[in-house]
Order: structure tokens, then sequence, then C-alpha cells
């Protein structure tokens, strides 16, 4: 399949996957989702295929998360698109983690949301100098997903809770320190990452695929996150937003007060709920369970102000200036919060 919003071909012995909406950032819709889901099934149960290699078009990013414009106008209409999506989505992210061959996702430049759904998840996550990854959902008026609270808490000390509550933008130093990525290889050599992938031979083990990748593989710069894990560790190691903004200011240096800074922007409710579902996927004994928690979560917000609000703010109207509604962490009460956290109905089907 050689058009699309994915592009799907055979390589020697490497599937190749290329999401193809590069002026969008290869952002997900619901029928790319279906796509990559038929092309990994139909990868899976080819003799010939000897690994998988995920990457995005353009140069400017592996992919940008769900298309939030198409699941803000599901969310309006109530036509049911946003709940496919989510389902869709996340059982895709769950097949990635437990992919029967090599799967080598090629992370270059941004890589947020859904794309560290489709690349996080996998056995080898390759990213560049140029790659910027993050999960904005805060930002956003919405809450992680596509399986991070079973990423973010296995991040080393509290790395995995500052990137899931501030959504700031990580490197590939960054990345590989929180667990989200292996190796860094520069970005003008990813084409023969996926000459020497087509040039495996069949049946080829993770193993075999993890040498190649080692050896077209360089050294990543120093990890800001590994410089300033001390202040992160004492400063989001508590379990209440207001803790953790109050140890914030009790800190000194421009990291510290940025990173304040930057929660105070962001949703109050999104922020107390990102921190539940981080704790309880702390505590969980598999992705399964973290995505069934996330979906229901993500059903809720369909209901919920801030989502419409801050994905007006940020791709709609684009003034960059939500009107967050409870506009405080104080304000939002622990009823809020469990009142998101219902199951899923129907539950989520792996």
């Amino acid at each position: 399949m050689q058009d699309g919003e994915v592009i799907i071909e055979r390589q020697g012995t490497a599937g190749i996957i290329r999401l193809n909406r590069p002026r969008a950032l290869n952002s997900l819709t619901l029928p790319m989702i279906r796509m990559i889901t038929e092309a990994l099934d139909r990868f899976a149960d080819d003799a010939e295929v000897a690994s998988v290699v995920a990457t995005g078009e353009g140069e400017r990013g592996f992919c940008a998360g769900g298309d939030i414009r198409a699941l803000h106008e599901s969310a309006r209409t109530g036509d049911g698109l946003a709940s496919a999506f989510w389902r869709e989505e996340f059982r895709l992210n769950h097949m990635i983690a437990v992919y029967p061959k090599p799967y080598v996702a090629l992370m270059d430049g941004i890589t947020m949301g859904g794309g560290v759904g489709l690349s996080s998840h996998g056995r080898h996550r390759i990213v560049t100098e140029r790659t910027r990854l993050a999960m904005p959902e805060t930002g956003i008026g919405y809450v992680p997903d596509v399986g991070a609270t079973w990423l973010l808490p296995k991040a080393p000390g509290e790395a995995g809770t500052w990137l899931g509550l501030t959504g700031l933008d990580i490197g590939a130093a960054d990345a590989i320190h929180a667990g989200l990525a292996d190796l860094q290889i520069a970005s003008s050599r990813l084409g023969a990452v996926v000459e020497a992938l087509s040039a495996l031979p069949r049946g080829s083990a993770a193993s075999d695929v993890d040498a190649l990748l080692r050896g077209l593989a360089e050294p990543a710069e120093d990890s800001r996150l590994r410089r300033n894990a001390a202040m992160i560790d004492r400063a989001f190691r508590f379990d209440s937003v207001e803790q953790i903004l109050a140890a914030l200011a009790e800190e000194e240096g421009d990291f510290a007060a940025e990173t304040r800074g930057v929660l105070l922007t962001r949703s109050p409710t999104s922020l107390k709920l990102a921190l539940a579902l981080l704790r309880a996927g702390r505590r969980s004994a598999s992705l399964a369970e973290c995505l069934g928690r996330e979906l229901g979560a993500c059903l809720q917000m369909l209901d919920n102000p801030d989502f419409f609000e801050g994905i007006r703010a940020a791709v709609i109207d684009k003034d960059r200036n939500p009107k967050w509604s409870p506009a405080s962490v104080e304000a939002v009460g622990a009823a809020r919060i469990e009142h998101f956290l219902k199951p899923a109905e129907p539950p989520l089907s792996l």
C-alpha cells in the first residue's frame, strides 16, 4: 500500500509502517489506527518478515499524537468517534507491547502523546538528535494515556511524575534516562538502519536486531532529568499536587522555578487526575490494567469542560490562554477525581 495516511510496504525482510500525514505531524486518525493494526497482524503471520519498522514521513516528526481536533469535534457532537478511537488505539498499544517479532520505532522529531504509545511500548526504541518527546496532555485539559501510566512510573525516581504532570518536551538523552527509548542514532543514519534491518535473515531474534542497532548507535548527551534528579525526587514524591507545588516553592534554582511555573499553567483537574492515575499505575500489575483505567478516565473526559477549553486554546482559536474550571488545584475536590476513575463500560477488550 503506497498511498494514504499510512504507507505499508516490505523491504527485504523488514515490514515497514510509515505514518503519512507530514503536514499534520503524522497525528493519528481512527483509519490510521486500523491500518497499522491490520499491517501488524499481517506482518506477524508472514514468515518472510523478520522485523517491523515504524517511522514517520517528513522531517518534523514521528507522530504528534492523536488528532485532537477530531476528538474535540467528536466530544462536542457525541458521535462516538472519540470512544472508538481510544478503544482501538489502546488495543494497538497493547499489541505493540506483546508483539511477537522485533518492533523498531524510529522516534525522529516530534514524538508526543499517541506517538509515544506507538513507540515506547516497542522492543527497540530509537531516538535521534531531533527527537522532542512529551506527554503534553495536562496542558490541554486531558491526561496522559496510551499506557503512559504504566511507562512513566517505571522511570527512575520521580522523573515520570515530572514528565506526566508538566507535559514538557524532552530530548534523546532524557528519553533514554526515563526508559522511554533505548538508543540514540543520528537522523542521517536512519536510512542505513532500515537497509540493515531489511537484510536480516528470516527468523532473526530480538538480540540480532539489538546488536545491529547498537552498532549504529552513538552516545547520548547528558540528561537534564538526570542532572536534576535529586530535586525532582524531593518535590514530586508527594501524592498531592498541592504538596508538590509547595515543595517546588521551597527549592532553589531555575529548574524548580520553571517547573512550578509550568504546573501553574496546566489544568488543575488534569494535574490531580494525572497524579492519581500515575500513582495507581505504580501499583498496577500490567499494562492492560493501566490501559483499562485510562480508558475509563478518557471517556469521562468527554464531559469535562477543561477538555474542550484546552483544545480550543491550543488548536482551535490558538490563543494559548485556556480558562480552567476549577481554576486552582485547591478547588478540585476528591469527589471530582473519583468521578473520572469510573471503570469504562464496556471494559477495554485486549
